[in-house]
């Protein structure tokens, strides 16, 4: 018998172990070794039951495909077989013990059909099997939703028969010898009834659950499982697996899985980093401070505690700290009444902050982070107090969205120790955490600083220094390239649908009443206002009282207590004029066009951050800016949607932009080498 698959006896069960580690992949060859494992147990006539289990802390999880054959083979066994679950059962693994007759699970198992994640579907009887242990309402929570439930969970769900605090092999191969010793007729999960009929899942239960998927707007392989699972009631098992079948390898085969397939391992890339090797010393973070208490500050503070981190947070002035600790007690309060959190939960992070207007309480904390205004004198005063207070091997961040961070980083002696720790507004909500290295910026405090992000929850990206970074320099384009389609003739909510079909949650327009139009206008009026075309509108707006949604109206109109945006003709008329004004004849400007003058301008200034070396690979832009800027997941992010469309249409649209608007649009070199090599962004080395 290969060393994938191990076999034992225990008195009358055979014990059959899948061996293949690190997580026990059900690949071609283990599932064609473990197929031939029962085949002989299944004739062994000494082994009356047998027992399934995994090495390790896993049971099964993934599969390279062809496991619907050895999953009939279980269920087939004339043979009690019971699956042994002492860790992670995920994906095929899941389905492998769904086929036996009996599962148990250890205290601490896991199990799951997360194949979602990545635009994928079950594909050896999952959608089928499942709904007729659960229950359909519970199969598309986890099918639909990918939920994973712990083993007591599992037990109280009906997935798993029994949860020991012992050995889960023995815990197993008990309940086989007394399924041999009572004769037991075990009945297989395609035939199970109890809690699978018409009466319990009847057509509004599918209907009301679409409605309730609105965050997977967009992504196929969700629907396709809720197809599936209404297959499950509508037509018999043997059609329901034809149909799970044919779907699944549509899914498999879809631009989409792919997109999710890549994003998922730029994730974990985005964490090497070339010149800073695994084993670099960390800083341990034990306590740390954040200095200003805005909006952003107290964000970042609530993400320390939730992370059980202490925090001093540090104001100059104390009723803008009482604001500060107001308001973060009001967003634990919400997650209180949303069931997130207890009131136990919210006591214990409250108790982890300490407030302060003295910097030099600063003094004892593992990692400061500075989230003042931008203003770079400032941050360089600030910067020059925090180096005669923290303590010598502290690190020292700022959160700084797009300022010279080697400027900062002058006004102290220290400054390896300084690193930028970029965070996105909400910052306890955004997943991206983008950590910005400065000339002197040392290995220890990028390696800090991108575990730190990890302990935090966040996805960390390592970019260089540049105006803006990675995300906000792109962004620049984005809104650049939005408003000049608004001049010459779409109008506000013509360019948000085109931005939010494409699948980002928000338009730009929406977004900037929600952040607020007045943003840097009471600056520029104080300087005799901006003459810059891309303040015209926003500037104008600001000057009628319309500030956004806290007004009532910025863009669009806004009702009494409703966050709807509607569209305001008067905006409307107003954009007429201003364009008439500026010279510019209007004109009817499709979707389509919309797309690739926004998206393909941000896809060239990737190209460029990417050969500058500002982000350390493409897919790093790709995961900024699924993280951080709310790029559709579905589609990979900039670089990876680049390649689906083929560098070669990008290069030519951005030749034509570059004709029509002028050299800001001319395309980037890597962009230009790639359309006429044929590569992609995503090969690109």
């Amino acid at each position: 018998m290969p060393d994938l698959i191990q076999v034992q006896k225990s008195g009358v069960v055979a014990v059959i172990t899948i061996d293949n580690a690190p997580a026990n992949a059900l690949s071609d060859a283990v599932v064609a070794a473990l197929g031939k494992a029962l085949k002989q147990a299944a004739s062994d006539k000494d082994a009356k039951g047998i027992v399934l289990a995994g090495a390790g802390r896993t049971f099964a999880v993934s599969a390279e495909g062809g496991s619907a054959k050895l999953v009939a083979q279980i269920e087939a066994c004339p043979k009690p077989v019971v699956a042994a679950i002492g860790g992670a059962c995920m994906g095929a693994g899941l389905e492998l013990a769904l086929a036996c007759h009996y599962r148990v699970a250890g205290a601490a198992a896991s199990l799951g059909l997360p194949d979602i994640n990545l635009g994928l579907l079950p594909s050896a009887g999952g959608t089928q099997r499942l709904p007729r242990l659960v229950g359909v309402q519970a199969a598309l929570d986890m099918i639909v939703q990918g939920k994973v439930l712990k083993a007591d969970a599992a037990k109280d769900a009906g997935l798993i028969d029994e949860v020991t605090k012992s050995d889960a092999v023995e815990a197993a191969a008990a309940c086989a010898r007394r399924a041999v010793g009572d004769g037991a007729k075990h009945v297989p999960a395609a035939k199970r009834t109890d809690k699978f009929n018409k009466e319990a899942a009847p057509p509004i239960l599918f209907e009301d659950y679409r409605k309730t998927m609105r965050r997977q707007r967009g992504f196929e392989a969700p629907f396709q499982a809720l197809e599936l699972l209404e297959a499950s009631v509508s037509s018999s098992f043997d059609k329901g697996i034809a149909q799970e079948a044919k779907i699944a390898a549509k899914a498999a085969g879809s631009v989409q899985s792919k997109a999710q397939r890549y994003i998922a391992f730029a994730e974990r890339e985005s964490a090497k980093i070339p010149d800073v090797p695994a084993d670099t010393p960390t800083k341990e973070i034990k306590s740390a401070a954040v200095i200003g208490a805005g909006t952003m500050g107290g964000g970042i503070a609530m993400t320390f505690a939730n992370a059980g981190i202490p925090v001093v947070l540090i104001d100059a002035d104390k009723d803008g700290l009482d604001r500060g600790l107001a308001r973060i007690k009001s967003n634990y309060d919400f997650s209180v009444k949303s069931g997130r959190f207890t009131e136990a939960d919210v006591d214990k992070r409250m108790s982890l902050f300490t407030p302060s207007t003295d910097i030099k309480d600063i003094k004892d904390a593992d990692v400061l982070v500075e989230a003042v205004f931008e203003d770079i004198n400032l941050k360089k005063d600030i910067f020059g107090k925090i180096d005669q207070y923290a303590k010598p091997d502290a690190i020292l961040g700022t959160n700084s969205s797009g300022l010279d961070i080697d400027v900062i980083a002058q006004a102290t002696k220290r400054p390896e120790s300084v690193i930028g720790i970029h965070f996105f507004a909400p910052a306890n909500v955004m997943r991206l955490l983008e950590n910005v290295r400065a000339a002197k910026t040392g290995k220890v405090a990028i390696a800090t600083a991108m575990k730190l992000g990890r302990t935090l929850g966040k996805m960390p990206v390592l970019a260089g220094l540049c105006p803006g970074f990675i995300g906000n320099r792109i962004l620049r384009v984005y809104f650049g390239q939005c408003d000049k389609i608004m001049w010459e003739g779409a109008y506000p909510d013509e360019i948000d649908k085109a931005i939010f079909d494409f699948g980002f949650a928000q338009g730009p327009y929406s977004v900037r009443d929600q952040s607020g139009l007045d943003i840097g206008y009471q600056a520029r009026k104080a300087q005799g206002g901006s003459n810059e075309r891309r303040f015209l509108l926003s500037d104008t707006l600001c000057d009628m009282g319309r500030r956004g949604q806290k007004t009532g109206a910025g863009f669009y109109k806004y009702e009494k207590g409703d966050r709807t945006p509607h569209v305001d003709p008067e905006v409307n008329a107003l954009i007429d004029k201003l364009s008439a004004d500026l010279g510019i004849k209007r004109r009817k400007i499709s979707q389509d066009e919309i797309i690739e003058r926004v998206i393909y301008p941000m896809i060239n200034e990737g190209a460029k951050i990417t050969e500058e070396g500002i982000a350390l690979r493409a897919s790093d832009v790709d995961v900024t800016y699924i993280h951080g800027y709310g790029f559709p997941r579905y589609r990979g992010g900039l670089m990876f949607y680049a390649d689906t469309v083929g560098p070669k249409k990008v290069y030519e649209v951005m030749k034509k932009l570059e004709k029509e608007e002028g050299e800001g649009m001319k395309p980037a070199a890597l962009l230009e080498k790639l359309a006429k090599n044929g590569g992609s962004f995503t090969g690109w080395k």
